[in-house]
């Protein structure tokens, strides 16, 4: 118990960094993943196939294996920068795949006879996703996103396996590897990732029902 005691800075930094690669992460994965899901709608045939074979390849990758093809492989072809951004970049194109389809299904979610309205009333396809298609699919989105961003809260302990030491899961095992005490360690970081997966879960609820006044 004393390691958690003597050192709750190091949990606090642990916990600021976890932070600021989730956030980076799910940023990039929303930018990628957003385009991706409207090239999957889009009336352009090799768009559409391109961003079904990178959904379906990227799914079938391991993120751990993804990382380290990232960390390790992209050096060896002269590509090298910071370890931090390397491993969000491999995370934010993987949750990409993921958040592309979580939207396409909001989308579809929209009844058909609503855009086809729209196109009859000479609508774009621009037009239609921003008016009509969006503010309806983002309702029936929060819950899924939500647990989108929980999972690569989650998963962003997998970045203390390929050097990123800084954040929470890396930050508890050097002081495991110090004291020895894994029971106290462990909990402690476990009950940090609780208390932000829940904090995620109430602010999509709250989200939701705000949402929801509008319709």
């Amino acid at each position: 118990m004393h390691v958690l005691t003597s050192h709750p800075g190091v949990f606090a930094h642990g916990l600021l960094v976890t932070l600021h690669l989730s956030a980076a992460t799910f940023l990039l994965a929303a930018a990628v993943g957003l385009l991706l899901a409207v090239c999957r709608i889009c009336p352009v045939r090799p768009l559409r196939l391109f961003a079904a074979l990178y959904v379906s390849a990227v799914r079938g990758v391991p993120l751990l294996v993804l990382l380290t093809l990232f960390v390790f492989g992209l050096p060896e072809i002269g590509v090298v920068y910071s370890l931090f951004w390397t491993v969000v970049t491999a995370m934010g194109l993987y949750w990409a795949a993921f958040l592309c389809e979580t939207v396409r299904a909001g989308v579809r979610s929209v009844p058909p006879g609503q855009t086809e309205a729209a196109r009859a009333l000479g609508l774009t396809f621009g037009q239609v996703l921003r008016c009509v298609v969006v503010p309806q699919a983002l309702r029936a989105t929060v819950q899924p996103l939500a647990s989108l961003l929980i999972a690569v809260v989650l998963n962003s302990s997998l970045a203390a396996a390929v050097g990123v030491t800084q954040e929470l899961t890396g930050q508890t095992v050097l002081l495991d590897q110090r004291y020895a005490q894994p029971l106290f360690t462990f909990a402690a970081a476990a009950a940090c990732y609780v208390l932000l997966t829940l904090a995620i879960g109430r602010t999509a609820a709250v989200l939701e029902r705000r949402l929801a006044v509008l319709r």
